[in-house]
């Protein structure tokens, strides 16, 4: 079998994939973001399987997934990642939503609001802010020591470009306001999903 992670995924145009909404009704549309950025922000009749949960149990979804299936996250990243996690399985018949749902947003394309919740890339870019900042003025005016915590943040999102992971998502998705409900189970995502012989 070929690696996947030497396979590039096919992506979709937002433009393309508002076409393909319109005239396939068997497409699948899979949003891989967390429960609360999907209850926030998602495009009408997609299902939220978190990327966490694809990557536990990918062969599993394969099985129930359409032949037509287009990942979506924020940006791409993570529906990269949920792709390849789909081609290791034997699972090719999917697509990726080039620039994620904000480029979606961005061309028109409609979306399911609810809420005011930010992005997690939006509170990734403020929490590492506000502790760069916290970190240089501490060091400043309190202790000289206290200013590595900048320097720190600075490794960790050098360590998260290299690696294409985030820790600090991964903590911030488990905070309340990120919780609006528990998370989804794989036999709960069954019962929603429809399956290839629907």
């Amino acid at each position: 079998m070929t690696n996947p992670l030497q396979i590039a995924p096919r992506t979709v145009s937002p433009a393309e994939l508002t076409r393909r909404l319109s005239e396939d009704p068997e497409l699948m549309v899979v949003d891989v973001r967390t429960p609360g950025e999907f209850e926030t922000t998602h495009i009408h009749g997609s299902y939220n399987v978190p990327l966490d949960l694809l990557t536990e149990h990918t062969a599993d979804l394969a099985e129930r997934m359409h032949d037509h299936v287009v990942l979506v996250c924020q940006s791409g990243a993570r529906a990269g990642k949920a792709c390849s996690a789909l081609h290791e399985a034997g699972f090719d018949a999917v697509d990726v939503l080039e620039g994620g749902i904000a480029a979606y947003q961005a061309a028109g394309g409609t979306v399911v609001r609810r809420g005011t919740r930010w992005a997690m890339d939006r509170q990734v870019r403020m929490t590492a802010g506000s502790l760069v900042l916290l970190g240089t003025l501490a060091g400043q005016l309190i202790h000289p020591r206290l200013g590595l915590l900048a320097g720190a943040i600075g490794a960790g999102l050098t360590y998260s470009a290299l690696s294409d992971s985030c820790a600090m998502a991964s903590v911030l998705s488990k905070m309340p306001w990120n919780r609006v409900a528990p998370d989804p189970s794989l036999a709960a995502l069954f019962e929603k999903a429809p399956t290839q012989a629907a």
